[in-house]
């Protein structure tokens, strides 16, 4: 089974609870830019000594939780996890509209 995840706290504990973090990544969409969003989990591994820059230039960057919400909700989207308590913490989610 699966569940919707809307609101801004239910989301955060979901991703923190996985050790997952909120990422952003801006890319042309023809007529201007679009906003990608994505969560990566296990990421603080990667950005040990200040290494706090994104993977690979011009891909997805860490950012903040209140704009990864604010892009979240300008595209009108939710998350969709499992909520099986056998699945344990696993990490796997799909965006999905938020109606």
């Amino acid at each position: 089974m699966s569940k919707i995840l809307k609101s801004r706290e239910e989301i955060r504990q979901w991703a923190e609870a996985r050790a997952g973090s909120p990422m952003l990544a801006e890319t042309p969409d023809g007529t201007g830019f679009r906003t990608l969003l994505q969560l990566t989990f296990g990421q603080q591994a990667l950005n040990a000594d200040e290494n706090e820059g994104p993977d690979r230039p011009g891909g997805y960057e860490l950012a903040s939780w209140d704009d990864w919400f604010t892009a979240l909700e300008a595209a009108k989207l939710a998350i969709r996890v499992s909520d099986d308590p056998a699945g344990g913490r696993e990490a796997e989610f799909d965006f999905v509209p938020r109606d």
